[in-house]
């Protein structure tokens, strides 16, 4: 009877243990999947960011060129 309860207890453990690595595998699964688009979200962000900041350097720039002139136009050299 004590070998039949042992045996019982061990093997619920061992279920219990599957059950569990079978929900652990099936969220790090699926967790990995969303992982890698929120990783290629992420990277068209950054390229966007990127894109953007280097319109608005190209701005600045210009805008830069335009006040020299016009203070170069006025008489007023730097």
């Amino acid at each position: 009877m004590m070998a039949l309860l042992s045996v019982l207890f061990f093997a619920s453990i061992i279920v219990f243990l599957a059950i569990l690595a079978a929900i652990i595998w099936f969220f790090v699964k699926i967790g990995g999947a969303g992982n890698r688009q929120a990783q290629a979200d992420e990277a068209r962000l950054v390229q966007e960011l990127h894109q953007a900041l280097e319109k608005m350097e190209a701005r600045v720039e210009a805008l830069e060129t335009i006040l020299l002139e016009t203070q170069y136009r006025k008489g007023e050299h730097p």
